[in-house]
This record gives C-alpha cells, structure tokens and sequence, in this order.
C-alpha cells in the first residue's frame, strides 16, 4: 500500500530523495544549468520555483528558510538570494526551462539540460573574493598615489 509519497519516489527514502533534490538544485544554482534525466527535472522544477518565490521576499526569515533547505549552505543561499532572485523579478513561476537532449547511452533515458529563463547576472560578494595584490602591484599602487598627491601639491603652489 502506497502512502505519504507525494511527487515522484525515484525507488528512494524520504531522506536520500531529499538529498538529491537539494544536491541538483544547488548545482543549478551555483553553475548556472545542470544536465539530468527528464523525470528528475520535472521533479525539481515546482520545488526551485517555491525557493525563487521565497528568495524574492529578501527577509531574514526567508534567508533563514532557504538555508534550512540547502542545510547551510551559505555560498548557495548567497548566490541564490543575491544573483538570482532579482534577475527573476517579473516572473512569478516558470523560472526554468528543459531543453531535450539525446537519450543517455547506458539505458537510453531520455536527458534534458535544465537552466534559468534568462541570464543571470553574478555579482561578486563585498570584501570576500578578491584575490591579494602583489608586491609589484602594491607598488604600482604607492607610486601613482604618490604621483597623484606630488601633482595636487603643485597646482595648489600655481595658485
């Protein structure tokens, strides 16, 4: 007797089901399409939607579900909250779409790759993420500070 399943089971538990929903979902979110079987996309199409309308709301609360959801993940609750979310403003579901694929070899399943409607455009976390400057560069950086503070003090003597 069949019961409590609701969706689609993919011959897995409750637990392991979840995991990969959330293992496919972060890694469309973090590189932007991911290529799957048909079955799995259209399983995780309704769940990403109900995460991009949660994501739009841009509350601490929200932050906090979507965190629950992808276990902690900071990196993807950033890029989701922060890049995706406000490129998919005007939408209210839909926010995906499968484009069909050649079958996969090995058991001919018919393949989709999944990615966003439109272009998201990334944007880098303040402060974190830029690399460190070299001696050479930091050097560059002195002189034409210096250039630029010898230059002011001259045409404050023109005057």
């Amino acid at each position: 007797m069949k019961k409590r399943v609701f969706g689609r089971y993919f011959s897995r538990g409750g637990g392991a089901r979840k995991a990969l929903f959330r293992s496919l979902i972060s890694a469309l979110v973090l590189n932007g399409k991911i290529q799957t079987t048909k079955a799995r996309a259209k399983a995780i199409q309704p769940e990403i939607d109900k995460l991009i309308a949660t994501a739009k709301k841009d509350s601490v609360s929200a932050r906090r579900i979507l965190s629950s959801f992808f276990a902690g993940d900071r990196k993807v609750v950033f890029e989701i909250t922060e890049n995706i979310a406000p490129s998919l403003k005007g939408y209210l579901g839909g926010v995906t779409r499968a484009i069909p694929l050649p079958p996969r070899k090995g058991d001919a399943a018919p393949m989709v790759r999944l990615e966003w409607v439109v272009e998201v455009i990334k944007k880098e976390p303040e402060g974190k993420g830029t690399k460190k400057k070299t001696k050479e560069e930091e050097k560059q950086v002195k002189k034409a500070k210096t250039d630029e503070n010898k230059k002011e003090v001259k045409t404050k003597e023109k005057k």
